[in-house]
């Protein structure tokens, strides 16, 4: 937030910078998006199977991976990989 002020010290506006977010039209159609995120992200150390199972199922899997690897995304699963197998999949391919 950036405020700016006149030189009495009051605000004579203040202004929001905003943060243009990567074109993300294609979650919509993802089937997590239909079933919550509790799968996706679940607790450390539970199982990643129902998650991995809906992603299998998903049409847009490959751009989910693609939009995680990108963005380093670090927890979840993304693409049908969790994140230890996105971080392998980082080490193998440079």
């Amino acid at each position: 937030m950036i405020e700016r002020f006149s030189p009495d010290g009051t605000i004579l506006a203040m202004h929001f910078d905003t943060i243009t977010s990567p074109d993300l039209a294609w979650q919509e159609g993802a089937l997590c998006a239909q079933t919550g995120a509790d799968f996706f992200f679940p607790e450390p150390g539970s199982s990643v199977r129902e998650a991995k199972r809906i992603c299998g199922l998903c049409p847009i899997r490959a751009a989910c991976l693609d939009y995680a690897l990108d963005h380093d995304e670090r927890f979840g699963v993304w693409g049908g990989l969790s994140e230890k197998e996105r971080l392998e999949l980082r080490r193998t391919s440079r």
